[in-house]
């Protein structure tokens, strides 16, 4: 039973919301700002050391679906506090041992609430507020992502630096924690759906509109990550001066991904898709094919803007072909995103055999063109 009534906009609630996508993509993502760091610790190769991403992100790919399944049906609240407390916890782990199976399962961990929480932190979002104003729900907490990777990211990779990633991810930790009292204490109680055929999984998957969303999903995702993953090698290849103004630049690139979308995304949908796509392949021709530290500074900010609204972007666009089942819509999505990771972090490792970044930009340039080429003959899946 729905224990909220649909009131009007809250900010400081949505901001609240925000923060806890802000700390998930944060557990996401930190391992890429400090894999030599990481494998140093852990005595790995830092192509070993990427699979902290992609370990994480088969978890959330491979659980996300059944849990959100099953529990469809439970409160929201309820199922947030369990999946927060199981962040701290992986987060925790991993800032206390010195063991790499401990620190692999401890990531597992981490990646299958993960799996759990995007489908649903954005129906929980939509649940409060009015059909018109859903566009703007998922803008505004997926916002937490884009400052996640702008700010928040910078700020652990230095920590991790300066101090030691055991200290990083005890810092990611004590956060979790914080944001998860205050949700306890402030975040309505929402009740689930009832279970029926039209919103199960293999409903779903016969949507020719899901299933074109997550082809785009993956051709972005794989693109994206697959060289995110191993930006430190990335700034070494190209001779940037450092990962700290590399990530940055980035950010403020997401910044600007979010505004632009929270701005046309409702009305324009298929355009904004087309520019994320083509801003990230514009800034991978240029780490590809110039040699210009003043054209990288503008390519970090051109990959930003084509990096940080990819969860708003593909999590709207879904949510466009049903009309009911949200939370399992978002649930397929966001599987194929997490799986996508994966495949991107593994595929960039061996890529990195050759010794140099550059064959995971080419793989990363080749796909955004795809993703091109089908989003202009998507108009009415983006519509």
């Amino acid at each position: 039973m729905d224990h909220t009534q649909k009131h009007g906009f809250s900010w400081p609630l949505f901001i609240l919301m925000a923060s806890i996508t802000f700390m998930a993509i944060l557990s996401e993502l930190m391992p890429s700002g400090i894999l030599p760091e990481m494998a140093s610790g852990f005595g790995i190769t830092e192509a070993q050391a990427g699979s902290f991403v992609g370990q994480y992100a088969i978890a959330s790919a491979l659980f996300g679906i059944p849990i959100i399944s099953a529990t469809v049906e439970w409160d929201r609240k309820k199922l947030l506090m369990l999946l927060m407390i199981g962040f701290a916890i992986a987060n925790i782990t991993i800032g206390f041992v010195s063991v790499y199976w401990i620190a692999a399962a401890a990531r597992i961990v981490g990646g299958i609430c993960a799996g759990a929480l995007w489908p649903m932190i954005s129906a929980y979002g939509m649940s409060l507020v009015s059909p018109n104003e859903h566009g703007k729900a998922v803008a505004v907490i997926m916002a937490g992502t884009t400052v996640g990777m702008s700010i928040g990211l910078p700020v652990m990779t230095w920590i991790g630096t300066t101090f030691s990633f055991h200290i990083e991810f005890i810092t990611m930790g004590i956060i979790i924690l914080i944001i998860a009292v205050l949700c306890q204490m402030f975040l309505p109680h929402v009740g689930g759906e009832k279970r029926s055929k039209s919103n199960s999984p293999f409903t779903m998957l016969k949507n020719k509109g899901v299933l074109m969303v997550i082809l785009l999903t993956v051709l972005a995702v794989v693109a994206n990550y697959g060289i995110y993953t191993y930006i430190t090698n990335l700034v070494k290849d190209i001779h940037y001066p450092g990962i700290g103004l590399a990530q940055i630049l980035f950010g403020i690139g997401s910044i600007l991904s979010v505004l632009l979308a929270g701005r046309f995304i409702d009305h324009h949908l298929q355009s904004v898709c087309i520019g994320m796509l083509a801003a990230a392949g514009i800034a991978m021709s240029s780490f590809y094919w110039i040699d210009s530290t003043f054209i990288h500074h503008l390519s970090f900010i051109f990959w930003g803007i084509g990096f940080g609204a990819l969860v708003t972007l593909f999590q709207t666009a879904v949510t466009r072909q049903v009309t009911k089942g949200t939370a399992i819509a978002t649930s397929l999505q966001s599987s194929a995103f997490n799986f996508s990771i994966m495949i991107g972090s593994t595929t960039g490792g061996w890529l990195l055999t050759s010794g140099s970044s550059a064959p995971i930009v080419m793989m990363a340039l080749i796909l955004l063109v795809a993703g091109i080429i089908i989003s202009l003959f998507a108009k009415k899946i983006l519509a």
